[in-house]
């Protein structure tokens, strides 16, 4: 009986021993989840939720863009059409028409450019607060260029502005067109690698 009784005894208390062992276990597992790798991966997280978002807004924006300059492709080229003097045309009705129309192409020229060299600061201003410093260098040489083109207009405004006197001149219009071309490529090219970006960013972490 006494020996029946010890091993009893011994039995009790290795079940309860073993009990205590798994209540320490899962008290422990929390702070195991709870651990500085667990935090370092939120603020991952975080920091990749802020760059995904530039390059999402940033694509929407440059899609913007691109039809910005493919209208303004679209004009120079009309104004191509129309380069030669409406005055000396025969047909004076037909003159005022063609002047209204180069007017007209000009003043929608000039309300794209202050929109057009927004869109592509604000690039420069997210990718600069999101560290993207690659894809902010990428955009720097355009971004000095528009600021080059901007502050160093003449005082009529007539290089940015498109005066439609200034325009119609062969080295003018052929200079904007090359520009409108060149910035086209710039932004077709800049589209793909924001979105490669973008996934990059998502897959990333």
């Amino acid at each position: 009986m006494r020996l029946r009784d010890r091993c009893r005894a011994e039995n009790s208390d290795m079940v309860w021993s073993s009990s205590t062992d798994i209540n320490q276990g899962s008290v422990e597992s929390p702070e195991t989840d709870s651990s500085p790798t667990r935090h370092r991966l939120a603020g991952s997280a975080m920091a990749f939720t802020f760059a995904a978002f530039c390059y999402m807004l940033t694509l929407v924006l440059c899609a913007a863009l691109i039809f910005f300059v493919i209208w303004q492709i679209i004009a120079f080229d009309e104004l191509r059409t129309d380069f030669k003097n409406p005055i000396d045309q025969s047909n004076p009705t037909r003159a005022r028409e063609r002047i209204l129309n180069i007017e007209r192409i000009c003043n929608l020229l000039r309300r794209l450019v202050v929109p057009e060299y927004s869109i592509h600061g604000l690039f420069c201003l997210m990718f600069m607060c999101a560290g993207e410093w690659v894809t902010l260098g990428l955009n720097i040489p355009l971004l000095f260029y528009h600021l080059w083109r901007f502050f160093h207009r003449p005082r009529d405004g007539s290089e940015v502005m498109y005066d439609p006197v200034s325009v119609m001149n062969a080295d003018i219009l052929n200079y904007c067109q090359k520009e409108s071309w060149c910035k086209l490529g710039f932004y077709l090219i800049s589209f793909f690698y924001y979105l490669y970006s973008m996934v990059y960013a998502l897959v990333s972490f």
